[in-house]
């Protein structure tokens, strides 16, 4: 499908009267000429006659998009990123509750696992970042991962919670967690009665790529 974009020039104009709108054209045709005319009213068969005769061009009681003051486009945009902090605040707060309760010698990592990469952890772990698609993590405790997997993870604590995209391969307790289940917002993996539950951290969540 093929799309083009043009800057249109419009002037809006009520009709009520059409010997008073014919007139007010006549008079000011040149302007108009070049100019796409949007008509509020009933265009009467006269007047769109007139308007053909013309070659002017019009539409008719349509409701066009008002474009935004740059104050209000700041407003917007502030009360957006205020959203995106409230909801990072809660996350931080909610992972810092579970590390806090649930730790067993921590360790947090802020790097990119890349791909061909492995990485084994034989207490919990906190990745402030991304894992790439062809890396490998195992870690024996509970893991925490706030940005997107695309690799490989094996879990064997109580928990773990992550975001996965289809690539991942995400296995807990050597069992495979559908893919599905984790896409979207952070969720928190674990083990009750030998059943793996999934349950979003924050439903409002929505991790960036």
């Amino acid at each position: 499908m093929q799309t083009k974009q043009y800057s249109v020039q419009v002037c809006e104009v009520s009709l009520t009267d059409e010997n008073k709108f014919i007139s007010f054209f006549d008079t000011n045709y040149n302007f108009f000429k070049n100019h796409l005319i949007l008509i509020n009213g009933e265009v009467t068969k006269k007047v769109e006659d007139y308007l053909n005769g013309k070659g002017l061009r019009f539409i008719v009681n349509i409701t066009l998009p008002k474009k935004q003051s740059s104050k209000k486009v700041n407003k917007e945009l502030d009360n957006e990123k205020q959203k995106l902090i409230d909801t990072q605040k809660k996350l931080e707060a909610k992972i810092l509750e579970l590390i806090n309760s649930e730790s067993n010698d921590l360790k947090v990592l802020d790097t990119l696992v890349r791909s061909g990469q492995e990485l084994k952890i034989d207490g919990d772990l906190l990745l402030l970042n991304r894992v790439n698609s062809g890396a490998n993590i195992i870690v024996d405790g509970n893991l925490i991962i706030t940005q997107i997997v695309d690799g490989s993870i094996r879990c064997y604590g109580k928990f773990m919670m992550l975001k996965a995209s289809p690539k991942a391969n995400i296995i807990f307790h050597d069992v495979e967690v559908d893919n599905s289940f984790l896409k979207d917002r952070l969720n928190r993996v674990e083990l009750k009665n030998d059943e793996i539950l999934i349950t979003p951290v924050l439903k409002e969540t929505n991790w960036g790529v």
